[in-house]
C-alpha cells in the first residue's frame, strides 16, 4: 500500500469522526451531564435530525438549571422551531427571577414571539427608561400659545407586553392631556407659575391603561410662549367682517346702479310713448276737419290759447332772471 493509500484512509478516519461527533454531540452530553442538566445522548442526536441546534437547548438549560428555574427541553425545541429567541428567553427569565418578577416560561415566549425584546421588556422593569416628548404646543383660554416639553419615565409592563400599545400611543396620550390641561387654564401665567399642575393632572388621567409600559412621572422640561393666537383670530375675524361688509355695500351699489337704469329705461319709454302720442294729435285733427267734428274758428281759438300759454311762460321766465341775479349778488 502506497503513500496516497495512507492518505485516504486517514482522510476517510478524520470524516467519519467529524460526522460521529456532528450526529452524536458526546462532548455537549458530557458538559450537560457535570452541569446537572439530565438530557439523554439519544435526545441530542434527535435534535440534529430536527434541525435544533442541540447546543443552544443544552446552554439554555445548563443557564436556567444554575439560576434554579426548572425549563423542559420540548418547550425551548417548539420555541426555537416556532422562530423564537431561545436564549433572550432565558435571559429574561434568569433576570426577572433575580429581580423578583412574576414571569414564567410561557409568557415569556409569548412576548419573544410577538416581536417584543423580551430581556429589554425586563431590564426596563428593573431600570425605567425616560422618554422625551416632542414639543405640545396648546392655547390657554386667554389666546396665548405655550409649548411645553415632558420627560416620561416608564417602565415595562410585563403583563401587557403582549397585545399592549407601544412608545408612540404614550407619547400621543400625554400630549393630549397636555394640550387639555393648558387648554383648561384661566391665563398662560397660571401655566408658567405652577407646570407642575399640568403633571398631576396628567397622571390622573390614567394615560398608561391598555398599553405596554407604567407610567411612573411625567415631568415638564421646559416651558416657551408662542404666539398670541387670540388676538390673530380676532384679527382675522375683523378682516372677514370687513370683507363682507365691503361685498355687501358692492351690492347694495349694484342693485342701485341697476335700480337707476331701469327707472332710466321706463322714462326714456314713457317719454317715447308721449313722442308717439303727440305725433297722433295732427292726424286726430286732420280726421275731425274731415269728419266735420272741428271747425277752422275752433283751430284758430286752439291756437291762440297755445301762444298766450308760451308768451306767459316766457314773461314768467324772464322775470325770474333778475331774482336769481340779485340772490347771487346778496350771496357774494
Amino acid at each position: 500500500m502506497g503513500t496516497l493509500g495512507y492518505v485516504l484512509i486517514i482522510g476517510g478516519a478524520i470524516v467519519f469522526l467529524w460526522l460521529f461527533l456532528y450526529f452524536i454531540p458526546l462532548g455537549l452530553w458530557f458538559q450537560a451531564l457535570v452541569s446537572g442538566v439530565r438530557i439523554s445522548l439519544l435526545q441530542l442526536i434527535f435534535m440534529r435530525w430536527r434541525k435544533v441546534p442541540p447546543a443552544i437547548i443544552v446552554r439554555a438549560m445548563i443557564e436556567g438549571t444554575k439560576a434554579g428555574l426548572v425549563l423542559g427541553r420540548n418547550d425551548l425545541e417548539a420555541h426555537y422551531l416556532a422562530g423564537g429567541h431561545v436564549e433572550k428567553v432565558v435571559h429574561a427569565l434568569v433576570s426577572a427571577s433575580k429581580a423578583n418578577i412574576d414571569l414564567h416560561l410561557q409568557m415569556a415566549t409569548a412576548i419573544d414571539l410577538a416581536g417584543r425584546d423580551v430581556f429589554e421588556a425586563v431590564q426596563m422593569s428593573v431600570n425605567p427608561r425616560v422618554i422625551n416628548t416632542p414639543p405640545v404646543a396648546a392655547v390657554a383660554l386667554d389666546g396665548i400659545q405655550v409649548i411645553a416639553k415632558a420627560r416620561v419615565t416608564v417602565r415595562a409592563n410585563i403583563k401587557q407586553l403582549v397585545g399592549g400599545a407601544g412608545e408612540e400611543t404614550v407619547l400621543a396620550r400625554v400630549g393630549e392631556g397636555i394640550v387639555s390641561s393648558i387648554g383648561s387654564s384661566a391665563t398662560h401665567k397660571t401655566v408658567l407659575e405652577n407646570p407642575d399642575s399640568i403633571s398631576k393632572v396628567v397622571l390622573k388621567k390614567g394615560l398608561d391603561a391598555g398599553t405596554a409600559f407604567e407610567i411612573l412621572s411625567i415631568d415638564i422640561a421646559d416651558i416657551d410662549i408662542g404666539k398670541n393666537i387670540g388676538a390673530g383670530l380676532q384679527i382675522d375675524q375683523a378682516e372677514a367682517d370687513l370683507k363682507v361688509a365691503q361685498a355687501k355695500a358692492e351690492e347694495r351699489r349694484a342693485m342701485g346702479y341697476a335700480n337707476a337704469q331701469e327707472m332710466k329705461a321706463l322714462s326714456q319709454e314713457k317719454r317715447a310713448r308721449v313722442i308717439e302720442a303727440e305725433a297722433e294729435v295732427p292726424k286726430a285733427m286732420a280726421e275731425a276737419f274731415r269728419n266735420g267734428n272741428l271747425g277752422i274758428m275752433d283751430y284758430y281759438k286752439m291756437k291762440n290759447i297755445q301762444a298766450d300759454t308760451s308768451m306767459r311762460d316766457s314773461i314768467s321766465s324772464v322775470d325770474d332772471e333778475p331774482r336769481e341775479k340779485g340772490k347771487k349778488d346778496k350771496n357774494k
